[in-house]
């Protein structure tokens, strides 16, 4: 079926912004961990090794200290965030072009993404199973938060019935 373009309405004007904002910041996160792939990689290793928390001997088990799977750890979220912004960047251009339907579901599939990433990947498994609420040198969680929350944010709007009436 197709539908033809009409104006913006202030709801796909929203989901596109938002969508289009976390495309550009996950982007710059990918291309930045690409191009200066060294400096996220310490990040990465510290918080596997757990080397900067209290070092209580019932959680130090749980480190990481290969640096192979370390470093394997950081290719994948790379990869992770680079399929992300795509399919936002993809979401982004379809809202732009009043392609409902396939920029819901486009930006739904990047924001998702972004929450896993950022709420299961950086706040659960990096803050709490790595300990990385302990550390003041190697601690990310305020930064994820932040992105998680703007990601689910985006996610609502994305998700919100958009008073169009279809031909069906």
């Amino acid at each position: 079926m197709t539908t033809t373009p009409t104006r913006h309405t202030g709801h796909s004007l929203a989901a596109g912004v938002l969508t289009g904002i976390l495309a550009l910041y996950i982007a710059l996160v990918a291309l930045g961990n690409i191009t200066d792939f060294g400096t996220n990689q310490q990040f990465v290793r510290h918080v596997l090794t757990m080397d900067t928390t209290f070092r209580d001997d019932d959680l130090m088990w749980r480190a990481v200290t290969s640096t192979a799977l370390q470093d394997t750890a950081y290719v994948l979220i790379i990869a992770w965030e680079t399929a992300a912004a795509l399919l936002l960047i993809w979401g982004t251009w379809l809202w732009a072009r009043r392609d409902h339907d396939r920029a819901r579901r486009l930006s739904t599939y990047g924001l998702l993404m972004l929450l896993l990433l950022f709420g299961a990947g950086f706040i659960a498994i990096g803050g709490e199973w790595f300990a990385m609420w302990q550390s003041k040198s190697w601690n990310g969680l305020d930064a994820a938060t932040r992105i998680f929350l703007l990601a689910g944010v985006a996610l609502v709007v994305n998700q919100l019935p958009s008073g169009r009436r279809d031909a069906s």
